[in-house]
């Protein structure tokens, strides 16, 4: 039997779901003709439109002299790096188990999709490649309008913009409230960790959920929310100099700041949730309170312990604490995020089988395409999926982190 030939495309910045809300891997001639129009008419200088458009055309001629050929076009991640390059060898170690290719003709548009020609070589053999450059892009005086355009892009400008800006307003805010560097120091080391660690997308994930409509009700919450986050900046200031005044070591003037700020912000991110699952509930979306439930928890669980253990690093007042008090609480916490959850998850999966789930298009986080749901197994709590090719295969209900109009589960 002859292996087909796939002439492979690869958008790794994931431009297409993120501009023109197509989901990767996509498969044959007519949806790469499609996903590349689509993609064209929303940003006609995106080079991802020409890669693939000049795939459709190897594609064509190709197909004039064997049958055995299929055109592929895999997405990765904004984030690039690590999670797009993953992205891309999850979507092809799928593409393969339905086509059983053996050899590929590789476009690119440029050197970012080169470097992920290694994921590509250990699954695939590389007959052939071929980089698409856009002509206007290799003369000089366009390059301040390519600059521009990439200054556009939030990855870019929150690198170039927001890094110099957060150091401006530290060592402002540090001047006027007469902060030692140090301080400062602390604060954009956080920061550069959050940032190296990928923490800094999830977190702007998270925050995505809370939407701010005033032309809903579910708005009135916020307004606490932003207060009490506002109260706790003050408080934290507050209990800074009042540490300093009472002549408090380094880790005992951190733990005195820190405990003045968990009561504020637990009770701002509690008004926050609070307005989300009240606009959830109005929407009737069951599934997403859950969500919410769960991110209560944690955000109680966590203030409890941090709070106590707070107390135990200070012992300045009453009430005292000992290291037997501080492990009973984070025993107690663990019983009672077990149960709690195992609650929850109990109330998730009731509310799963009680929606209509049959037809849904799944994605991934990611924005890729899994498939369409088939059916639902209530007993072993799976979702039946079935693919762009026809696999069926089938995903539990822990992968599901979001249900409206498409299924959303989780990655890896």
């Amino acid at each position: 039997m002859v292996k087909p030939l796939l002439v492979l495309c690869i958008d790794r910045d994931n431009d297409l779901f993120e501009k023109a809300k197509v989901h990767g891997p996509i498969i044959g001639r007519e949806e790469n003709l499609n996903a590349a129009t689509k993609l064209a008419l929303i940003d006609p200088e995106d080079p991802d439109s020409n890669s693939i458009f000049s795939a459709i055309n190897i594609y064509d001629n190709l197909s004039k002299e064997r049958k055995d050929v299929e055109i592929v076009t895999l997405t990765g991640d904004k984030r690039l790096g690590y999670y797009s390059d993953q992205e891309i060898s999850r979507q092809l170690n799928r593409i393969l188990s339905e086509i059983p290719a053996e050899s590929c003709i590789f476009i690119s548009d440029g050197a970012s999709d080169e470097e992920i020609m290694p994921v590509i070589r250990s699954r695939l053999k590389i007959d052939a490649t071929k980089v698409v450059v856009m002509k206007q892009a290799k003369e000089l005086e366009k390059t301040y309008f390519v600059i521009l355009e990439k200054l556009k892009d939030p990855h870019y400008s929150r690198i170039i913009f927001g890094i110099p800006a957060i150091l401006l307003l530290l060592f402002s805010i540090s001047a006027i409230l007469g902060w030692e560097l140090k301080f400062v120091g602390v604060l954009i080391g956080l920061y550069l960790i959050i940032k190296g660690f990928g923490i800094e997308d999830a977190v702007i994930s998270w925050l995505r959920d809370f939407r701010f409509s005033v032309q809903k009700s579910t708005w009135i919450p916020y307004i606490p929310a932003i207060v009490m986050f506002l109260v706790s900046f003050w408080m934290g200031q507050e209990a800074y100099g009042k540490a300093i005044e009472m002549g408090l070591d380094p880790i005992k003037n951190g733990a005195y700041v820190f405990k003045s700020l968990i009561f504020p912000l637990s009770l701002g991110a509690l008004f926050l949730l609070a307005g989300n699952s009240a606009e959830a509930y109005v929407e009737q979306r069951k599934f997403a309170i859950t969500r919410y439930a769960h991110m209560l928890l944690a955000i109680l669980l966590t203030a409890l312990i941090l709070s106590v253990g707070a107390q135990w690093v200070l012992n300045i007042d009453p009430p005292y604490v000992g290291f037997g008090d501080f492990l009973f609480v984070l025993i107690y916490t663990m019983v009672l995020g077990y149960v709690a959850t195992t609650v929850l998850e109990m109330i998730k999966r009731e509310s799963l089988l009680g929606m209509k789930l049959e037809g849904k298009e799944v994605l991934t986080d990611a924005g890729s395409f899994l498939g369409k749901v088939l059916g639902v197994d209530g007993k072993k709590e799976l979702l039946v999926v079935q693919s762009h090719l026809g696999r069926k295969f089938s995903l539990p209900f822990r992968h599901i982190t979001s249900v409206g109009e498409n299924i959303i589960v989780r990655t890896g």
